[in-house]
């Protein structure tokens, strides 16, 4: 079975030179050390802002026919890479962007951002993705890029997204796409 340290070193090459520096750094050590599996060394988000991210990390990767973002515990994930991994520095980009979608969603919604609905988290999204948001753009590249690799380095992200098979069965160049389920890890 492939585990998080050995999907972790293969985020690097999926995300090239825009990779945000704590994956980097986590990708980098992860061939060499262990990854603790434990709590996070210090709480990095208040809890408005940890059920905020939940809510958004399930908006990148919603549930469907297979789990989602929060089933496989990506936001444990993102709070633990930025605790243990990030800099100080690190951390500002995602936690003023989810004080700038807070601020947005109390002006266009007149509510709480976790009180937003799903069509409306993923507007508030839809706008940092854009820049219409200050500080948008940043966070929404470096969050997005923290869910799909907690998400591709999960159990469930490796076994039940994608087909895990350890050694691959026999080439066949003339195998009908039509025919594909998922897409394999190894």
């Amino acid at each position: 079975m492939i585990d998080r340290r050995t999907a972790l070193a293969g985020v690097a090459a999926m995300f090239g030179a825009g990779l945000f520096a704590p994956l980097a750094r986590a990708a980098q050590v992860a061939a060499t050390e262990l990854i603790s599996d434990g709590p996070p060394s210090v709480a990095v988000f208040n809890p408005p802002q940890r059920t905020l991210m939940t809510a958004l990390s399930e908006r990148v990767i919603p549930t469907t026919d297979t789990p989602g973002a929060i089933a496989a515990g990506v936001p444990a994930f993102i709070e633990k890479l930025l605790a243990d991994w990030a800099a100080p520095d690190d951390r500002i980009p995602i936690l003023a962007g989810l004080d700038a979608i807070e601020a947005r969603c109390q002006q266009d919604y007149k509510i709480a951002a976790t009180k937003a609905t799903p069509a409306q988290h993923d507007a508030l999204l839809t706008l940092a993705m854009n820049g219409e948001i200050q500080g948008g753009k940043p966070f929404f590249d470096a969050f997005r890029q923290m869910v799909i690799a907690g998400y591709y380095t999960s159990e469930i992200g490796i076994t039940q997204e994608r087909e895990y098979l350890p050694v691959p069965g026999e080439y066949n160049g003339a195998f009908p796409y039509s025919q594909v389920n998922k897409v394999y890890s190894a």
